[in-house]
């Protein structure tokens, strides 16, 4: 194969789009559930699943070519590589691949990436009617499956947000938008001294304040149901924003900000993790933030730009993670 062939198909490999849309079909049919242990037939296969019988088989051939099934004198299996898409693997898979669940649903208004790079408009929008986070709201299985993808993506992270940032140093923290509370639950466990208090919509607001009850939580933590659009608790040490802002235009971020620094008091700070560009962020992770939401993943000059707009001076700046740094911010008005 000659260098401009191989050139060729390196691209084709990289733009196709059979592949990919065919694992997301097969974790939204079940298929590495479904098909493990003994081998099923193709036709009996699609008459359980309601599914074309020869379009069924054409799927599941792909998938043996990528090693995800196998053939077996029954049928197609699962194989141990394809385990790892069953929705009890625990590494999140199937809830970002499902084209029925929040991560999956939102990756399909790629197709409108033209659209967000000719506008600077979210891609979601101009797919399916309304922005991502309407969708959510109207649509309860949709916030249930985000709310579990962000916790599950920050299960391996957050031992290291909390122990590459001194915590301690604030009595009462409030996670803005803190989902089910998976991060701040580890915060007040290796802080047995500090308190805490959950914002988030009302849904997630619920779940969020059962969890941590479950861990033992629920004397140090106070939850609210509410959007960080709306006026938050008042006078705390902290207010903390982890990964929150990226998921905005600058109107919205502002908005965000301006409601921390409100509620801020003399010798509260703000404190916001997220993937900054050019310390860490993906570049792929700006055409997301683009597309879902008409976000992008920003630089410190542009995080530091944005807060100083609502009184807010930047302090510092930690890494936690090879992706994620937390940025801290005073009020102007400290001495």
């Amino acid at each position: 194969m000659t260098t401009h062939d191989k050139d060729r198909q390196e691209f084709l490999q990289l733009a196709g789009l059979a592949t990919p849309m065919a694992l997301r079909v097969a974790v939204t049919l079940g298929l590495p559930d479904r098909l493990s242990g003994d081998g099923v037939a193709a036709g009996d296969l699609a008459a359980e699943l309601g599914q074309s019988p020869l379009a069924l088989d054409l799927l599941l051939g792909h998938l043996t070519t990528l090693g995800v099934l196998e053939r077996t004198s029954t049928g197609y299996r699962t194989t141990e590589y394809g385990a790892k898409l069953r929705a009890d693997a625990g590494n999140g898979l199937a809830g970002l691949l499902d084209i029925n669940a929040a991560g999956g649903r939102g990756e399909l208004a790629f197709v409108e990436l033209a659209h967000s790079i000719a506008t600077g408009e979210a891609g979601y929008v101009r797919r399916y009617g309304k922005d991502f986070w309407t969708d959510l709201a109207e649509n309860p299985h949709l916030r249930e499956t985000f709310d579990r993808q962000m916790t599950q993506r920050y299960l391996t992270q957050v031992p290291r947000f909390v122990t590459g940032f001194d915590w301690s140093r604030f009595g009462t923290l409030v996670d803005v938008g803190g989902g089910h509370g998976s991060l701040l639950a580890a915060i007040l466990k290796a802080n047995p001294s500090m308190r805490g208090h959950l914002v988030d919509l009302a849904r997630t607001a619920a779940a969020a304040e059962a969890a941590l009850r479950e861990q033992g939580l629920g004397d140090r933590v106070e939850v609210s149901a509410g959007s960080f659009f709306d006026p938050l608790p008042a006078g705390a040490d902290a207010y903390l924003l982890s990964d929150i802002l990226h998921d905005w235009d600058d109107e919205h971020a502002h908005r965000i900000l301006a409601r921390c620094a409100e509620a801020a008091g003399a010798g509260s700070r703000v404190l916001v993790i997220e993937a900054v560009g050019g310390l860490g962020a993906q570049t792929e992770w700006d055409l997301v933030m683009l597309v879902l939401y008409g976000g992008r993943e920003r630089r410190l000059d542009e995080l530091r730009e944005l807060a100083a707009a609502h009184g807010l001076v930047f302090d510092s700046i930690t890494t936690l993670t090879e992706q994620r740094s937390l940025l801290e911010f005073h009020r102007e008005d400290i001495p």
